[in-house]
């Protein structure tokens, strides 16, 4: 509920700073009205620029004012939020910067604002993620609640501004991941978009963002072939569009010029092509207004029509890719928008079984071409049918997005690079799958007293001092009352200049993962895949500092949790024994999988440490050299195993145990 009204209330603020400055820098300035949609006044854009020679200077001064802020104040905020969102949920949902946050919503507002090509959700998102986040620290939230506090931030931001709540609820399931969801964040999602929604359109309405001019009902199958064609159409230009926007990004990265000025040469190059294509300007949901009115798209150049998807890639590209600040969800849904309404003023003339207007055509060409490039068409699908009301539409947009999907899907592309694949490849994910075992130990077992705890107004030259006598790569931080308030590393610390002056206040780190003593080691090791040092601080009840806990407690732990699984396997394995071996770089096993290893019968391979990680090995895991194989073998069978997994000479013991689990 907290997370949904700081949402609702963020995409108020930034709504109204974005209405602010596009009132400033475009009609003030240049003399130019842009075009809104029926669910924000319905304005009609322009005819033409009052002050045209004025519009690249503002596009120009927009992203250089952009720059300035965000690399001057705070670097993350570059870009398009969501992907830093995302980022953050799957590596440190703890670590968002309040800071970050107030720069991405004025930074954005001044990009989209002066006419860069840009969405509004990118913005919201990353307020609502970052005030999780805070959340997460506030509250000392496990990292799997934390994860799914940002991933709900997400989804409700972004729900809010473009009045999608069940649509942005689906988001934060469907976002993380190019082929899987994240089931566990549905339910509080469902109940901060609503809360989120319900704010931003009490503050503006509660009108739909787009309005249809008529009532489409599907009712001819014919229908079909062309919205299969809008589907492949729609996956071939999203994939032009992530391709064209990253190479465009890697262009501007590789300029030898500041960073802080290169949004102004892409905001320059927009106010270029803004000057013969205008439609390129700002977030453009205007301009799909128009589009899905029959009177009103036939009203614009043919030309236009059709070239304004590929404008705009160029045009987003110029004003994100760049280093500006905005979002890329809207500009898919304007790119897509226009897809459809090229292919029916194509079809409409000669084409049988082709609606009489372009709604249809123009509802689902924003599904298709976004949905299948974010690898959330679920999402996408319910948040355009909320944006238009358009529910007829939902039965042919199946088709078309599952074709489209289906292409994007082929390729491996996405217009979020920050998504993993699949729960197993996020890191959380992976650890929580394969060694649950270590759900069976506390923290408080395995974890050692602190061998430092350092104190508030510490300067930060005794502060290393102390550090380097102690023998730690850092330490928790507390203040006169023993509560921690964040941590301090050597790394963070850096080259300290003779006479620095500062305090531990000014540098320790208020994000760092902790953990309460009473959560299991699964909880910690998973706390320890989300930050870069090899231990967590771990508190009682009461916020204290009281251990830490270590890779190599982890590793104690486990063999503890093993240990303790296999004598309960004595039950059912009476005259098993456990084996525990190192496989020798000569062993007959090495480059062989578990499946095709010639593995004696009866034996049960539980664990492989492998590089300092543990995993559950499956039939597919290949013995590598080194492996520390932990298994469970008939005691006439357990010698063979142990000459499998070890050098001939390894028939002594030393590398490798026996014994009896009864």
């Amino acid at each position: 509920a907290a997370i949904g009204a700081i949402a609702g209330l963020g995409a108020v603020v930034f709504y109204t700073l974005l209405t602010l400055a596009t009132h400033w820098f475009l009609s003030d300035i240049v003399g130019y009205t842009v075009p809104v949609p029926a669910g924000e006044g319905f304005v009609h854009a322009s005819h033409s620029f009052l002050r045209g020679w004025a519009l690249p200077l503002v596009v120009t001064a927009g992203g250089l004012m952009s720059g300035l802020l965000v690399f001057n104040f705070a670097p993350e905020a570059e870009g398009h939020g969501t992907d830093a969102a995302i980022d953050a949920v799957h590596e440190n949902p703890r670590g968002i910067r309040a800071r970050a946050v107030a720069i991405k919503i004025v930074a954005s507002a001044v990009t989209i604002g002066s006419g860069g090509s840009g969405g509004r959700e990118g913005p919201t998102a990353q307020i609502s993620a970052g005030f999780a986040s805070l959340l997460s620290r506030v509250l000392n939230l496990s990292p799997s609640d934390a994860r799914i506090a940002v991933s709900t931030g997400i989804g409700s931001g972004i729900g809010a501004i473009f009045k999608a709540p069940l649509g942005g609820a689906v988001l934060a399931t469907e976002i993380l991941y190019r082929d899987d969801i994240e089931p566990e964040s549905f339910i509080p999602a469902l109940v901060a978009s609503i809360i989120s929604y319900a704010i931003f359109a009490g503050f503006e309405n509660f009108r739909p963002m787009f309005a249809t001019p008529s009532t489409y009902h599907f009712a001819d199958p014919r229908e079909l072939g062309w919205y299969a064609l809008l589907g492949v159409i729609c996956g071939l230009v999203g994939l032009l569009y992530a391709k064209g926007f990253y190479g465009l990004a890697g262009a501007f990265g590789r300029l030898p010029i500041p960073r802080a000025v290169k949004p102004a040469i892409g905001g320059l190059l927009v106010g270029l092509m803004a000057l013969g294509i205008p439609e390129v300007l700002g977030t453009g949901y205007g301009w799909v207004q128009q589009g899905l009115v029959r009177h009103a798209l036939l009203g614009m150049p043919l030309w236009i029509v059709i070239v304004l998807p590929f404008a705009r890639i160029l045009a987003t590209g110029f004003s994100i890719g760049s280093g500006g600040s905005g979002g890329i969800f809207g500009p898919g849904i304007v790119i897509g928008a226009f897809l459809g309404a090229a292919l029916w003023r194509v079809l409409e003339p000669v084409a049988p079984a082709i609606p009489h207007g372009p709604a249809p055509f123009v509802i689902i060409g924003m599904m298709a071409c976004f949905g299948s490039i974010s690898r959330a068409p679920l999402a996408v699908m319910l948040m355009v049918i909320e944006m238009t009301a358009s529910l007829e539409a939902l039965a042919p947009a199946m088709l078309a997005v599952g074709i489209a999907t289906l292409i994007v899907h082929r390729s491996d592309a996405t217009i979020y690079r920050s998504q993993k694949r699949t729960r197993n490849d996020s890191p959380a994910h992976r650890l929580q799958r394969s060694i649950t075992i270590l759900g069976n130990v506390r923290s408080a077992e395995v974890m050692a007293k602190p061998r430092l705890v350092l104190e508030v107004g510490t300067p930060v030259t005794e502060a290393l001092s102390f550090m380097e006598r102690a023998g730690v790569p850092g330490a928790p931080v507390a203040n006169r009352d023993d509560l921690f308030v964040g941590t301090l590393t050597r790394r963070r610390l850096g080259e300290l200049q003779p006479g620095d002056s500062r305090t531990v206040d000014g540098v320790l780190d208020p994000t760092a993962v902790t953990v309460q003593e009473s959560v299991s080691l699964d909880v910690a090791l998973e706390a320890l895949s989300t930050t870069p040092d090899s231990w967590v601080t771990v508190l009682d009840s009461g916020q204290h500092p009281v251990g830490i806990v270590t890779t190599t407690d982890i590793v104690r732990g486990y063999r503890r949790a093993v240990g303790a699984a296999l004598a309960r396997l004595s039950g059912v394995s009476g005259g098993a024994v456990q084996v525990e071996a190192r496989v020798h770089k000569s062993a007959e096993a090495v480059g062989s999988s578990l499946r095709r290893a010639g593995l004696p019968p009866g034996t049960v391979i539980i664990s492989i440490e492998r590089g300092g990680g543990l995993f559950f090995p499956d039939g597919d895991t290949v013995f590598e050299p080194g492996d520390l194989v932990t298994a469970t073998a008939p005691e006439d069978t357990a010698a063979a195993l142990r000459s499998l997994l070890c050098a001939p000479s390894d028939e002594r013991g030393h590398a490798m145990t026996g014994s009896p689990l009864t």
